[in-house]
């Protein structure tokens, strides 16, 4: 499982998603996702843009943890 940090660090530098929607030009709707957690995919150019702008890193923005339940591995 990926988590996004990205409510944290909004929170942490009192930006609004409005904010970043106008400073960087990334949707609203992709923004809100990310916020919220609900995103199933995202574009690099978007995660570059997110990083420069919040002058971060990608292990900031995003953290993989090992899901609860472990997948069985694939059968032949």
């Amino acid at each position: 499982m990926i988590k996004c940090h990205l409510s944290r660090l909004l929170g942490e530098r009192k930006l609004k998603i409005s904010d970043v929607t106008r400073d960087t030009g990334i949707n609203r709707g992709t923004l809100t996702r990310l916020y919220h957690e609900t995103a199933e995919r995202v574009e690099l150019d978007v995660l570059d843009a997110l990083c420069t702008y919040l002058n971060c890193g990608l292990p900031d923005l995003l953290e993989y943890q090992k899901s609860e339940q472990a997948s069985p591995p694939p059968t032949p």
